[in-house]
């Protein structure tokens, strides 16, 4: 089984209107609202797939079609509409209730280190809005990163080992024993 490094964000409005501004529109919206979007500027220059998914049980707002839904959504928060209630096609819905998570991911299955690419995520999505001032922070996206020690971690150099024998590498162990303390009579009491 193959592991593929992966970011993972909760869905609220600022991250829509982030994924709109740094992102503009999907390149492809699916009938169960599934909306993606690939960008060449991952780590060395592979290709990341973001994917916006769809709650369980989603169904599509009345009088809306899925080649619309984004655009309604991004420009109602846009407007200033909250996001627990979006006049889509002609009803009204939470943010919620469409989407629940944002994922990104190297698109054609190419190796990534989880560090590179959550550098090259908030690089996309957090610095390049701040430069041009339009990302306002919220609460908790900006706690939901947690990334920091994701940014200071090295790459690493190997794969993790796969099996339970090879784990352990050649290391050196320090067993410090102490010795517990002893009464005898006429003794000194020894550590």
């Amino acid at each position: 089984m193959s592991l593929t490094a992966t970011c993972v964000w909760h869905v609220h409005a600022d991250l829509v209107l982030a994924l709109d501004a740094q992102l503009g529109p999907p390149v492809d919206s699916y009938v169960n609202g599934t909306q993606t979007w690939l960008t060449e500027d991952g780590p060395g220059g592979v290709a990341l797939e973001w994917r916006l998914h769809p709650v369980a049980g989603y169904r599509p707002p009345a009088g809306l079609s899925h080649y619309d839904l984004w655009e309604q959504v991004v420009g109602a928060l846009s407007a200033g509409a909250e996001a627990a209630a979006l006049q889509l096609g002609t009803e009204h819905r939470e943010l919620s209730s469409l989407w629940e998570g944002l994922e990104c991911f190297p698109a054609y299955g190419d190796d990534v280190e989880p560090a590179p690419l959550a550098a090259a995520a908030v690089i996309e999505l957090v610095l390049a809005g701040l430069r041009q001032r339009e990302l306002q922070f919220h609460q908790e996206f900006v706690a939901g990163l947690e990334l920091g020690a994701a940014l200071d971690a090295d790459f690493s150099h190997q794969p993790l080992c796969q099996n339970r024998f090879d784990r352990r590498r050649d290391q050196k162990r320090l067993n410090a024993h102490v010795r517990q303390p002893q009464r005898h009579s006429g003794r000194i009491v020894g550590m």
